[in-house]
Parts: C-alpha cells; structure tokens; sequence
C-alpha cells in the first residue's frame, strides 16, 4: 500500500469525524463559543452535538463551562491546549498527505 494511503489510515479518527472536526475547527479561531453558536454553525441536533461534545470534554480536547446568564443556561466551550495541539496536527497532516496524494503515481505500485 502507498505511504499516503497508510498515512492516511493513521489519522485520529476522535478528531477526523466530520461534526467533531467542525467544533475544533471552529473553537480553534476564536477563544470561546457558546453551544447556541455551534448548534447555527454546525447544523447539528442538539442531542448530536451534545454527544459530540461530551466525547471532546472526555478526551480533554475541549473545556465545558456551564453556568446561568440571568435566569438562562449558557454553556461555554473552548480549546484544551491538547485540544489546539490535535486539530493544528490534524490540519498539517491533512496538508501533509493532500501534498503526497499529489505526487502519488499509482502505476509504480506493484500489482496484489
């Protein structure tokens, strides 16, 4: 198999699903959003990106802060400094191995 391919395989599949990649993507740009905001952002239901979330805060990617705004809940996320070490290793993975799919010749594979 091409080392692309391989590379490929190898990717953090917490941080390469499409929802969760969307969250860290999106908190690695700002310091902090509120689930309201990533609910519009995403398109998720709440219970999806809750689930999500709870999945992020348990790999301490992700900080949650609940809390009361007036009588209203609000919940806070923000970036981990793990969680903006993943995502940015992510990304420059994904660059890494959109750069080697480029110069991939499949005919120098040997046939199986």
């Amino acid at each position: 198999m091409s080392e692309v391919f391989e590379k490929l395989s190898g990717l953090d599949r917490l941080v390469h699903e499409p929802a969760r990649l969307a969250v860290l993507t999106a908190l690695s740009v700002c310091r902090k959003a509120d689930f309201m905001y990533l609910l519009k952002l995403t398109g998720l239901s709440r219970g999806n990106l809750s689930t999500h979330l709870t999945k992020l805060e348990a790999a301490r990617l992700i900080r949650i802060e609940k809390k009361f705004v007036g009588r209203k809940p609000n919940t806070m996320l923000a970036l981990t400094r793990k969680g903006r070490k993943a995502i940015e290793s992510h990304w420059r993975a994904l660059d890494e191995l959109r750069a080697g799919s480029q110069e991939w010749d499949p005919s120098a594979e040997e046939p199986t």
